[in-house]
């Protein structure tokens, strides 16, 4: 099963020429996810992905540089005669924040569904859930973890030849859980099976400052997408405004034991290359994707997660005649 992350806005919250306000899309299988909508997404993905029939939105909070583009996405959605229904999930306040924002949409010919989250709720697809975690930031914000179900282990067919199992229909019954018969009597799972396999997991944290709600959610992540809005010597600036220095998502990363940290919502003031140094010297694995990079999520056994410069344009330029 496939599974990547787009990066559509990866700027702070003014727009600059080269970094859109959030927005970060996660594709997995058919399945597409769109965290934050920041002003211009709709842009970025027919710049990119194309405008991708998003079926579920996760607004991380209620500031604007988080949700601007999502009146406009979803009235093109509309105005393309969309049927399919989508859901808008956010913390509390998004029903309020959407009756305002009605008023600009206007009526749509589908169903726009809106959830309100909050810690301890999960929201569960075919194989994986999305859950939210409380960070810190000025308003109620909600970071979001992406967690795979855990797999079986690997299916040994020789193992199982030897027990006298017979090929065909008898090893995919070993495989979904059941007992077969073998040359010497029942034939259990796992006596075929491999230990079991950890899914994937990847955290987005939206603007927050560093917290331990990050870091326990992050625990062992895959990917860390996280607010990197200042540099270090800009730290009290950062915690009174309720953000992150690259450092301080470093040290979060490097406590959770993440595979790899995705450093975003970066002031255009700032010069990439520097704020990248200051989270290296604490967590080496760390990158700063631009708008249109892709980082894509192997398996664990195969491999590591990797950043692919301007992967979503590349790949939108394989798909043109």
């Amino acid at each position: 099963m496939d599974l990547d992350v787009i990066f559509l806005g990866t700027g702070g919250s003014v727009p600059s020429a080269r970094r859109n306000t959030a927005s970060v899309l996660v594709r997995r299988g058919g399945d597409r996810l769109l965290f934050d909508c920041g002003e211009g997404t709709q842009r970025q993905m027919q710049r990119s992905t194309g405008l991708v029939q998003v079926t579920d939105i996760f607004i991380t909070h209620l500031h604007a540089d988080h949700y601007l583009g999502l009146p406009g996405l979803l009235k093109t959605w509309d105005l393309q005669d969309r049927k399919e229904p989508v859901v808008v999930y956010g913390p509390p306040g998004l029903r309020d924040l959407y009756a305002s924002l009605s008023r600009v949409i206007g009526r749509v010919g589908y169903e726009v569904e809106l959830d309100e989250l909050e810690v301890g709720d999960r929201v569960n697809f075919d194989g994986y859930t999305v859950e939210p975690f409380a960070v810190e930031h000025r308003v109620a914000a909600n970071g979001y973890l992406l967690w795979e179900q855990p797999r079986p282990g690997r299916f040994d067919p020789d193992v199982a030849t030897s027990l006298g199992v017979s090929e065909g229909v008898d090893f995919g019954l070993l495989q979904r859980g059941e007992e077969v018969s073998g040359t010497d009597g029942t034939v259990r799972p796992e006596q075929v099976m491999g230990e079991e396999r950890p899914g994937r997991r990847v955290a987005l944290t939206g603007d927050t400052r560093p917290c331990d709600a990050t870091r326990e959610a992050a625990a062992g992540a895959h990917l860390l997408i996280h607010d990197a809005s200042f540099a270090e010597e800009e730290i009290e600036r950062a915690d009174e405004t309720g953000h992150s220095t690259a450092r301080q998502a470093a040290l979060i990363a490097a406590d959770a034991g993440v595979s790899m940290l995705a450093l975003v919502h970066i002031s255009a003031r700032h010069f990439i290359p520097e704020i990248l140094d200051e989270a290296r010297e604490v967590f080496p694995e760390a990158v700063a994707p631009r708008d249109f990079d892709r980082i894509e999520l192997p398996f664990p056994e195969r491999g590591q997660p990797s950043l692919q410069k301007e992967g979503a344009l590349a790949e939108s330029a394989k798909e043109s005649p």
